[in-house]
């Protein structure tokens, strides 16, 4: 009860507005959730953890906020952020229909045409609990190699969370990654950590964009997640997404080389069998 009310101070001096009751949330490996319902009628999320790094929730707000701005995906509204918090517009949950299914890829579609300044972000964010290195490179193919694949294989490698033969068979894929990355794309607006733990199916809104790690990437990495995890509905998703923009020729099979990157950061984080998933997509390119 005392964790509850330090929350329902530090959310009432945010939103100026008295914190009625308290519900924990369900879900997260890195933040404790928290539904507050406020004396001005709102529900609100409230999200904390103890001794964050430094910027932590601040990137996440700087991430909803570059989502939200062209106005083309729903993504959780945020209402106030301090260093050791977020409170965002809450969300209520429902199923997923066909409909609201189809209005997602067409969403995402929008969101990833919506573009970016270039490949990768003008300040450093997180992934999970683990930075996120978003310096520009030139090309995406170059970015994607020393932003996200190698970084990750290294921690996982220094965690001893990746087999040598593993690791071997994903820096094989870097040194021909050029030749793997097919047609070069513009870079596009990411949501960057697009599994469906970060997506909220919500009867009046469709499907809601939460907990992203956005920078400009390409856009196959997000679909490539999506499948990684699975979705509700993932092949109505899709196509519906093809139908608002297709995708080029051979996407499918570069699904693995853009399924290193979430493969790797699970393998640093939990271990586990990640580590091998990532040598079988490494070795699927081969």
């Amino acid at each position: 009860m005392t964790r509850m009310r330090t929350v329902a101070a530090r959310a009432e001096q945010l939103l100026g507005a008295a914190v009625v009751s308290t519900t924990p949330v369900a879900g997260g490996d890195v933040c404790t959730a928290t539904r507050l319902r406020l004396s001005d009628g709102r529900s609100a999320l409230i999200k904390t953890r103890p001794n964050p790094p430094d910027g932590f929730f601040e990137a996440e707000a700087r991430g909803l906020g570059w989502l939200a701005e062209p106005g083309a995906a729903e993504v959780a509204e945020v209402l106030g952020v301090q260093p050791d918090c977020i409170v965002l517009g809450w969300v209520e949950p429902a199923r997923p229909s066909p409909e609201a299914a189809a209005e997602l890829g067409r969403m995402l579609a929008r969101l990833h045409a919506s573009g970016a300044d270039g490949f990768g972000a003008p300040e450093d964010g997180f992934i999970g609990s683990l930075p996120l290195p978003n310096r520009s490179a030139p090309s995406w193919a170059e970015f994607f190699a020393v932003r996200r694949v190698l970084p990750y294989l290294r921690l996982a490698a220094d965690r001893g969370r990746i087999e040598p033969g593993d690791a071997d068979a994903v820096e094989a894929v870097v040194r021909k990654i050029v030749e793997l990355a097919g047609p070069e794309e513009p870079p596009a607006r990411l949501h960057g950590d697009l599994w469906s733990g970060n997506i909220v199916w919500s009867a009046e809104r469709s499907a809601v964009l939460v907990d992203p790690a956005a920078y400009g990437g390409h856009r196959e990495t997000d679909l490539a997640m999506l499948s990684l995890f699975g979705l509700p509905q993932l092949p109505r998703v899709l196509a519906s997404y093809a139908e608002e923009t297709p995708l080029a020729d051979g996407w499918e099979e570069r699904q693995p080389l853009h399924q290193l990157f979430p493969l790797l950061v699970h393998a640093a984080m939990f271990g586990g069998r990640y580590g091998a998933l990532a040598g079988e997509a490494a070795r699927k390119l081969a």
